[in-house]
């Protein structure tokens, strides 16, 4: 694998279930800047990124010290933002962070790139075990169902895997981290509009299922908490005290 690897964490300012989202404050600080803060534990920021269409993101970041390439504004999905990124830089492989992950585990990038070797030219994603029935029946939490040999069959926020009598079992949520080479985000970005599975479920890694792409599913950790919602904020700031107060 070339090690040419770009980190991308898009950040898109007009989030339909949460405008402003990147830049909401968390404990103090803006949530796009915590997630690169998880995110340059693992990596030298000199090969870390934002990507954004919004000049008050870029004007937050900037003041950070991070890097941003500006995006436009009618990028169907973060891939394909990451896609025009793509395109800016001279890299072979792509980590895609995503810019409402604050509580990312940085060690998460290193299981990443290492299933980038052991899987070149693959399209990699992140998924964890879901432990409790509410989580398993949340409508913004996408559950993904997949083969023994870890590649993806599909993507739901409907609650799948499921019985007949629609138990809850077990079930996996995407953790949303990717990893793309520069052939598969090409051939994402060169849809002009969404696939109908990808349009229906709101979820863009089903674009490249539809467009014949594999997918393979990597375990991360479970620390993850994506912000979706405005109920999402509380539960994000309370587990950050707890972290910090563990730290002092």
């Amino acid at each position: 694998m070339s090690s040419k690897i770009a980190v991308i964490i898009p950040a898109r300012y007009e989030s339909s279930r949460l405008p402003g989202k990147p830049l909401v404050s968390l404990v103090g600080v803006p949530m796009v800047v915590r997630t690169y803060r998880q995110v340059i534990k693992a990596c030298d920021p000199a090969m870390v990124y934002v990507a954004t269409e919004s000049d008050l993101i870029r004007e937050v970041c900037e003041a950070e010290g991070i890097q941003v390439l500006m995006t436009s504004k009618d990028c169907l999905t973060g891939t394909d933002r990451v896609a025009e990124c793509a395109a800016l830089l001279d890299a072979d492989l792509f980590i895609n962070v995503q810019g409402d992950e604050p509580l990312f585990d940085p060690a998460d990038i290193e299981v990443l790139l290492e299933a980038a070797k052991q899987y070149p030219g693959e399209v990699l994603n992140g998924y964890c075990a879901i432990h409790d029935e509410a989580h398993f029946r949340s409508k913004t939490t996408p559950k993904a169902v997949f083969r023994q040999d870890g590649r993806l069959l599909y993507m739901s926020r409907g609650a799948i895997p499921t019985t007949k009598t629609h138990s809850f079992v077990s079930s996996w949520r995407q953790v949303c981290t990717y990893a793309f080479p520069r052939a598969a985000l090409q051939a994402f970005s060169a849809q002009a509009s969404k696939t109908p599975l990808e349009q229906m479920e709101d979820i863009e890694i089903l674009r490249f299922l539809e467009l014949g792409w594999e997918v393979r599913m990597i375990p991360m950790s479970e620390n993850s908490m994506p912000v979706d919602t405005p109920e999402d904020i509380a539960l994000v700031e309370a587990a950050i005290r707890q972290l910090e107060s563990t730290k002092a």
